[in-house]
């Protein structure tokens, strides 16, 4: 076996690597697509629970929770930059995401940061949330 022969499948394995790790952020044309009328719940990298959950509604309205059993957060999301940006009632301060497809789901990068976030991990769920207060019960 030749060196030549031991360096294309290394190439390949890295280029493929590569591609994985820098595949564009969706749009926000297929972020709406992929997320209206469903429900996703979000884990740190490495957790085995996930800490919160996402419901989107249409109108790009969303309800957030906490997965804690308190009031959920009613918000909205809107584009700025190309980024997935997120304003609840509690708190104006515009979150900025960006989100990835991936063979088994999507991930999204807190943006707000100066450096670079780790990825969460999203995974879309049929459970309701976990929420007080009139619009979904306790």
């Amino acid at each position: 076996m030749n060196v030549r022969s031991c360096l294309i499948p290394a190439f390949a394995i890295w280029a493929t690597t590569v591609t994985a790790q820098t595949a564009p952020a969706l749009s926000p044309e297929a972020f709406e697509a992929a997320t209206t009328g469903r429900t996703f719940t979000f884990a740190a990298p490495g957790a085995t629970q996930p800490y919160g959950a996402e419901r989107y509604l249409p109108g790009r309205r969303v309800v957030w929770s906490w997965l804690n059993g308190d009031v959920c957060q009613f918000g909205e999301w809107f584009v700025d930059l190309e980024l997935i940006c997120f304003v609840y009632e509690t708190d104006g301060s515009p979150q900025c995401w960006s989100f990835y497809a991936e063979a088994d789901g999507m991930t999204a990068q807190f943006e707000n940061l100066e450096d670079s976030a780790p990825r969460y991990n999203l995974t879309e769920t049929d459970a309701d949330l976990d929420c007080t207060g009139p619009l979904f019960g306790s």
